[in-house]
């Protein structure tokens, strides 16, 4: 069994029952849902290269007609371990104190997973909000005859039991601005006005070069496809690494959204992608300046908390090719090797402090503005094929070097 980290597989089996994938058939026989499309031969073009499917369910948060409601306590995050996809909401959530806006819930599969998200360590194995046995229930409720791949994150709404948006290249902007009305008197501006044109830009040359360089090269199904995607992951890193020789954080001395979203990845690249990649230039740890960053990412607690330092296990007897992970991961002294000596806080004019503040004066009128629709979203293959990543600065450059600035 291939270990993928936000692919269903990667749960701990249910041990409840020895005939869990019987169980699973009944339930998905009872409720009418199809096996999930599998993403290696359904988004794969002809040239052997994976291009993600767009996300379906993009409707955006607001106030406005045809917008989802901006509610406390309607929607409920679903979400897996080890999903860097899915942690983003999360920290963004906890950084901004929204947790009692938004509740959450863990998904995973049921037996071999072949229904997609369900919940095996929920009583009865059912969804408790809603009395779903699989998440994909929630999108039929949203679009009958659904036939995509329900993914983690995906919000559903309470009120309605559909699933409403998953679209993870937007949603936690949403979290920090159209619910900003929710959060904690001193949340920090993860996401400031004046320069979310370079932080969108900045976000979508992320996705294909490093958030989804590893599938890239895991789904790819010739050399071609494979190479680009190697070729482009490792030349962004040494891009990366040269911005972070003299930025703390990615766009200067306070923690941004992009900063969230390139954690997760190095997280998971250090930890457990190249099982599933083959051979790598370089493990993130031998890139000095992009490990001191992560380590000191790795030392807020809101971003510990959603780093996951969990492994495969061999499976009915099994034998897997996982032996690292079986027989050495568990006993690495992660905590330690993780832990940050604090220099990077020199790279900052303003050390003592991780979070940019709110301007003065600024009100919640001045700060809900529209978020932008992500080119990753176009209904068009074509458009989403990763070599169509565009960005006007170099990255290796922070375009906003001593503009980010508390009061």
């Amino acid at each position: 069994m291939g270990f993928d980290s936000c692919s269903i597989g990667a749960h701990k089996k249910n041990n409840n029952t020895n005939n869990i994938d019987e169980l699973a058939e009944k339930f998905a026989k009872e409720v009418g849902v199809r096996t999930r499309p599998i993403e290696s031969s359904a988004e794969t073009d002809s040239r052997g290269v994976f291009v993600r499917q767009a996300n379906q369910l993009i409707t955006p948060f607001g106030e406005k007609e045809n917008e989802l409601p901006v509610e406390k306590g309607r929607y409920t995050i679903y979400w897996k371990h080890g999903c860097h996809w899915s942690n983003r909401p999360l920290i963004v959530r906890d950084i901004l104190g929204l947790e009692d806006v938004f509740d959450d819930i863990t998904t995973g599969p049921l037996g071999k997973g072949v229904y997609g998200h369900a919940f095996p360590d929920q009583k009865d194995y059912k969804d408790p909000s809603t009395g779903f046995y699989f998440l994909s229930q929630a999108y039929e409720n949203a679009q009958p005859g659904f036939k995509g791949r329900p993914t983690t994150p995906t919000i559903v709404d309470l009120k309605t039991k559909k699933a409403v948006n998953n679209d993870y290249h937007r949603l936690s902007n949403y979290l920090e601005v159209q619910f900003r009305k929710f959060q904690k008197p001193d949340a920090p501006d993860l996401y400031p006005v004046k320069y979310r044109k370079e932080i969108d830009e900045f976000n979508d040359w992320l996705f294909p070069t490093i958030n989804n360089a590893r599938y890239r090269m895991w789904f790819a199904t010739s050399w071609e496809a494979y190479n680009e995607g190697y070729i482009d992951f490792h030349d962004s890193l040494e891009k990366l690494d040269k911005r972070l020789e003299t930025n703390r954080f990615l766009f200067g001395d306070y923690v941004t959204d992009s900063d969230i979203r390139l954690y997760l990845s190095l997280v998971r690249w250090e930890t457990t992608y190249p099982h599933t990649v083959g051979p790598q230039k370089k493990r993130i740890s031998e890139y000095k300046n992009i490990w001191e960053y992560t380590k000191d990412l790795f030392s807020i607690p809101e971003f510990k908390r959603y780093t996951w330092f969990e492994f495969p296990k061999a499976q009915d007897g099994e034998r897997v090719e996982d032996s690292f992970f079986e027989k050495i991961a568990a006993k690495i002294p992660w905590e330690e090797l993780w832990a940050s000596d604090g220099s990077r806080k020199k790279l900052s004019n303003d050390p003592d402090n991780i979070y940019l503040k709110h301007p003065k004066g600024e009100t919640i009128e001045d700060y809900v503005k529209d978020i932008s629709v992500s080119k990753w979203n176009s209904k068009e293959q074509k458009d989403r094929d990763p070599r169509n990543v565009t960005i006007s600065v170099d990255p290796s450059i922070n375009p906003l070097k001593g503009l980010l600035k508390n009061n």
